[in-house]
């Protein structure tokens, strides 16, 4: 039996699919499995995956149901002890199913590896944001409050847990991995390999783009982990509301330089959770829809460019 069974759900993905299984069949650990689950595609998948001569790389075809239920099929047919999830437009660093494994075989009470992730292109060219935390073990409050993790392909679960949480909620499109990894940390500590070793590659037809979706759903996400949380965390409910407005203002304002939008979103963050003002990523985007509202876009774009010039001159002097 492979150790690790990645899987890859895909819906009409093959602009990026071919690429994305490289990055896996790249990796310098080998004991694999690769179940691409082709939820009803109607491109030349199917086409495409008779010619992939690596026995590794599975084929599972179903009528069109969700990437949920994609990834539920991928569960239930998968053989490894662990499971790692990837979009089928993301890419890996060739080390990181390796580092991961490493990291669950050294703690077998940690339910969850986790990596920072590196945001690419629609080319795949990597940009200098960054998505990286520090958070171990017990990390429910703080993820239920902020999303660590930001992507669904940086995940590795070992397989056991899915048989005490569940599958993913069938439900959900936007948030199901937030909904299923709330659900993990809840009976599982969390670990991380500190380094961007997933590229999430952003461009106009990505999920995340859809951001009032995406709001809606997470709304769905909170208050059904709230309807049983202990009463005495239930203070944690505004703050999540809080961070979940302050980042809405961060989406009107980088995808469609709406500073209009983002104030209403900053206030609303503000109402729900004061002290989110005495923040720096409030201060920053204060900065930023002061710029965009008296300079107009290009005043932000170049803040934006200044602030990843000075990101990407840390990372050299760091090694990070």
């Amino acid at each position: 039996m492979p150790k690790v069974s990645v899987i890859i759900p895909a819906y009409n993905a093959m602009a990026y699919l071919p690429e994305t299984v490289e990055s896996v069949l790249k990796q310098t650990f080998t004991d694999f499995e690769v179940l691409i689950i082709n939820d009803g595609s109607k491109d030349h998948i199917e086409q495409w995956a008779t010619q992939v001569t690596d026995p590794r790389v599975k084929l599972i075809s179903q009528p069109n149901q969700g990437v949920c239920v994609a990834r539920n099929t991928g569960i239930a047919q998968a053989q490894g002890e662990y499971v790692a999830f990837l979009d089928a437009d993301d890419l890996w660093d060739s080390t990181k199913l390796e580092k991961q494994v490493c990291r669950l075989e050294e703690k077998p009470e940690v339910g969850l590896v986790y990596t920072w992730t590196i945001l690419v292109t629609e080319k795949g060219e990597p940009t200098e944001v960054l998505v990286a935390s520090h958070a171990e073990g017990n990390v429910w409050e703080q993820l239920l409050v902020q999303d660590m993790m930001s992507n669904c392909s940086s995940a590795m679960v070992r397989r056991s847990c899915f048989e005490t949480v569940g599958g993913f909620d069938q439900n959900l499109s936007y948030c199901a991995d937030r909904d299923m990894w709330v659900r993990i940390a809840a009976r599982y500590p969390f670990a991380a390999v500190k380094e961007p070793l997933t590229l999430y590659r952003r461009h106009s037809s990505s999920m995340s783009k859809n951001q009032n979706k995406t709001l809606q759903e997470l709304r769905q996400v909170i208050e059904k982990t709230f309807q049983s949380v202990p009463l005495e965390l239930l203070y944690l409910r505004n703050q999540t509301y809080g961070w979940m407005n302050l980042f809405a203002a961060w989406g009107s304002l980088e995808s469609d330089m709406n500073y209009r939008e983002a104030m209403d979103y900053r206030h609303q963050a503000v109402l729900h959770y004061p002290q989110i003002r005495y923040t720096p990523i409030y201060l920053r985007l204060s900065l930023a829809i002061a710029i965009t509202r008296w300079f107009g876009p290009g005043g932000y774009a170049n803040l934006r460019e200044l602030t990843r010039t000075l990101r990407r001159q840390l990372r050299l002097a760091t090694g990070i």
